[in-house]
């Protein structure tokens, strides 16, 4: 699967799956801009690895709650790279650790509604507007969760569930409104060895490899190589669809 001479944007491409996503699509030739909040390092450092592959890759301060950021995103995205063929909202809120844990419910849903489900639905109107204006032609991927389809109880996964669940169903509308030139489809990790997975209770990561019938918990690289599929020529009959990358638990 190539994407050889297309342009993408990567938000949260500064760590964890974000940044397995834009590493992947550099490695089928795209180039790419990849936009931080906070962790300015870690996507410096990240667009210094991809750029080894020869592309070119740009890096971009951007808040996803804010209009404003996601207007100057499109902007920059169109001057640094040309055009954009493929758009990833990956970035989203961290309501389970560090900082993040620590908030009360009603913070951590206000959190998740602003960067997860407003932001999202932002970003994509932006990403389908800049499509349409350089030809009409272009991928959007969004960023749900596996048990949104099945339910979790628990504080976090209830509220994670209202955020992820909504931009399931935004996504699958709006892959009819923008239909047939621009494809929109979700991703839906599962239990991920991100900051989350490297800081759970042993017995809880036991739990979870016991309950997944492929037997581990997926890696960044597994979300990634299933969103280079669907960004990909390999793909052009697929629009609408949520893909779970969570080794069967759900």
């Amino acid at each position: 699967m190539k994407l050889q001479g297309k342009k993408a944007v990567v938000t949260g491409g500064s760590s964890g799956i974000g940044r397995a996503i834009a590493s992947r699509f550099a490695g089928a030739g795209a180039d790419l801009l990849i936009t931080y909040r906070k962790n300015r390092q870690g996507a410096e450092d990240a667009a210094r690895d991809m750029a080894s592959t020869g592309r070119r890759v740009e890096v971009l301060q951007t808040d996803i709650s804010r209009e404003a950021d996601i207007e100057a995103l499109g902007r920059e995205a169109q001057a640094r790279l040309g055009r954009v063929d493929v758009w990833v909202n990956n970035a989203g809120a961290d309501i389970l650790t560090g900082e993040g844990g620590q908030r009360t419910p009603i913070e951590k849903l206000d959190l998740l509604l602003a960067v997860d489900v407003r932001g999202t639905v932002l970003a994509s109107w932006a990403a389908a507007k800049l499509m349409k204006a350089q030809g009409g032609t272009g991928v959007i991927l969004n960023m749900s969760w596996d048990h949104v389809t099945l339910g979790m109880a628990g504080e976090n996964p209830v509220l994670y569930s209202a955020a992820k669940g909504a931009v399931m169903s935004f996504s699958k509308s709006f892959a009819r409104e923008v239909a047939p030139d621009i494809r929109v489809n979700i991703l839906a990790p599962g239990f991920i060895e991100t900051a989350f997975g490297e800081d759970a209770d042993p017995g809880f990561r036991k739990q979870v490899e016991e309950r997944t019938p492929l037997g581990r918990w997926g890696t960044p690289d597994d979300v990634a190589a299933a969103a280079l599929y669907l960004a990909s020529d390999e793909a052009k009959f697929i629009t609408g669809q949520m893909v779970m990358v969570n080794g069967g638990y759900v």
